[in-house]
């Protein structure tokens, strides 16, 4: 995957988010409606963290002199985990 895919699947997520976060608020009545898509929501802002991470991985490499397709796609655990 390149950069360029990263930065289109980062984009449909983003999409995805805004859909979701409307459908959330015509939702607000229906709780299992809700619930979904909240549960949805938390998926996909785990994506796009995962997403962000991998392209920042590539940069990081690609200055460094790297390659930056030796890089992969971290495990949910590790990129939530991470430190502000």
């Amino acid at each position: 995957m390149n950069d360029e895919n990263i930065a289109g699947r980062i984009e449909q997520l983003v999409d995805e988010e805004h859909v979701l976060r409307t459908r959330e608020e015509n939702d607000s009545t229906n709780g299992e409606a809700l619930a979904g898509d909240r549960e949805r929501l938390a998926k996909v802002g785990v994506q796009l963290d995962r997403c962000w991470d991998l392209l920042r991985q590539r940069r990081a490499r690609r200055n460094a002199g790297g390659d930056p397709d030796d890089t992969g796609v971290r495990d949910a655990s590790t990129v939530e985990g991470y430190l502000q």
